[in-house]
């Protein structure tokens, strides 16, 4: 799923509003976290959305 992020929590956790007018919360993956992207407020991301917990994530992808 594709959407904006829309705050930022302690701990790499962010709110997300997806592209579907859906909200979100999605933690930062392992290979984001090892190579230190940051992500901010107004930044685009690609979040897999786990098939148990429709409102959680996990975010694999910072658009430029």
């Amino acid at each position: 799923m594709q959407g904006e992020v829309v705050e930022a929590f302690r701990g790499g956790m962010y709110r997300i509003a997806l592209d579907n007018d859906h909200e979100t919360l999605g933690y930062v993956s392992g290979k984001m976290r090892r190579y230190r992207i940051r992500i901010n407020p107004g930044d685009r991301v690609t979040v897999e959305l786990s098939p148990y917990d429709l409102t959680r994530g996990r975010i694999t992808f910072r658009q430029r």
